[in-house]
């Protein structure tokens, strides 16, 4: 893809923890996905793999930034962005697959929304299902709901009010978008301090989208935009410390909440909830598991074709 006299390089951080084979196919289909020139970041936390200095040394526009040890993702992906203070970012998960174009659709999405602070494309997995990357923010009411329920009852209306999987998909604004793959306004970014490095893993994501909106910023879904994301590789390397890390980050969001000292008893009864969940997740997989997908992908091949006619 012709890259010369294509606007200035687009900064592309991805935070690596020994990736693998994954890198190279995120590096290579990204060249697809843009015809901008590319400045890609690898906010390496502490790979043993090798991998990230291979994919460096291979490819003149990848470098690796060595985040001084695994810090967790939102405070590598801070660190890979922390030189700019405007244009446009892109934030994403090594082992996210780009479909042809689908940055350009990104970046075109921003001209239509000028005060979006993130842009989030379609996400589907390698089996064909459409995950559920644009979701409102979680409220008291549907956390508990689709917490306790999702698992065994994946229809139940909590978890549908949240993830919004019955809608058919759109371009519309939502409550979070998640940053394994996501376009973010650096401006608006560093206007509220970028992400919670007090996040290790997951809900970073929700805390910033939160935060921003408080601000008047918006967060766009573009579903004619799409990735391929497989998803796991952390879960499936430490299962039930990506558990402990799960549970933990969603105590922090929602205890976040409702900071008032007279809010202490629904702090203590979310703590409790929680990590009771927590135990039960350690010995059932389908309670860690949580809310099988809803949605085929087939849908954002239709949405693609529109937004292209």
């Amino acid at each position: 893809m012709q890259r010369a006299s294509a606007g200035p390089p687009l900064r592309v951080v991805t935070v690596t923890f020994s990736p693998g084979e994954a890198l190279d196919g995120f590096v290579e289909s990204l060249r697809q996905a843009t015809v901008r020139p590319l400045d890609v970041v690898l906010a390496d936390n502490g790979s043993t793999d090798g991998v990230p200095e291979q994919v460096a040394a291979r490819y003149p526009d990848v470098r690796l930034l060595p985040t001084g040890g695994n810090v967790g993702y939102g405070a590598a992906a801070n660190a890979g962005l922390a030189d700019l203070d405007s244009g446009y970012a892109l934030v994403a998960n090594p082992d996210v697959r780009f479909e042809p174009g689908s940055v350009d659709e990104l970046l075109a999405a921003a001209e239509r929304w000028p005060r979006a602070a993130t842009i989030g494309p379609g996400i589907m997995t390698p089996e064909g299902q459409l995950y559920p990357s644009a979701r409102d923010l979680p409220s008291l009411s549907t956390g508990i709901g689709h917490a306790l329920l999702g698992w065994a009852w994946p229809a139940n209306p909590w978890t549908a009010r949240y993830r919004r999987e019955r809608e058919d998909p759109r371009e519309r604004t939502a409550g979070w978008l998640s940053g394994s793959c996501v376009l973010v306004d650096v401006a608006a970014f560093r206007s509220v301090g970028g992400f919670d490095p007090g996040y290790f893993m997951y809900f970073e994501d929700v805390d910033l989208a939160e935060r921003l909106s408080r601000k008047g910023w918006l967060h766009v879904y573009v579903p004619s935009a799409v990735v391929v994301h497989e998803g796991g590789h952390a879960t499936r390397r430490e299962p039930h410390r990506m558990q402990r890390v799960h549970h933990t980050s969603a105590l922090r969001y929602l205890s976040g909440q409702y900071p008032r000292r007279r809010d202490a008893p629904l702090r203590g009864a979310l703590r409790a909830g929680l990590g009771a969940r927590m135990l039960v997740s350690y010995v059932s997989g389908r309670v860690a598991a949580g809310a099988p997908f809803q949605r085929r992908a087939t849908d954002l091949a239709a949405t693609a074709r529109r937004s292209r006619d």
